[in-house]
């Protein structure tokens, strides 16, 4: 499967919450990381919880997906309540894998409560 199509098929993943497909795209030692609150999450199992318990009613379509190497960005339209997303950037290991996760919200805003054990705070 190339970068870009790995890429569609996360979103699509989420977007079912079909988690365990989901799952089967990401490294063991995935990095998720929000520039806009600091946070960042270690490993595929507090990666997928997170994504599980993200509250509200959230929607996801692509617009596009660029992918060169073993980087890929998408811009997608995403709304949680009535905040949207623009972009979200991508890194992949050499088995394929998608291993660093980058969200850019379009707004700074503050770090909301996370379940103990899920954030790795730098």
């Amino acid at each position: 499967m190339s970068h870009a199509d790995a890429v569609r098929s996360y979103w699509e993943a989420a977007d079912k919450r079909d988690w365990d497909a989901f799952e089967a795209l990401l490294a063991d030692d995935v990095v998720y990381r929000i520039p806009q609150t600091g946070e960042q999450i270690t490993g595929k199992r507090h990666y997928v919880r997170f994504n599980i318990e993200y509250p509200g009613d959230w929607r996801i379509g692509v617009e596009r997906v660029v992918a060169e190497g073993s980087e890929a960005a998408s811009w997608i339209s995403s709304t949680v309540g009535s905040d949207s997303q623009d972009a979200v950037t991508f890194r992949f290991d050499a088995a394929g894998l998608i291993c660093v996760v980058t969200d850019f919200w379009p707004e700074p805003y503050d770090r909301p409560d996370r379940p103990e054990g899920v954030l790795d705070v730098p």
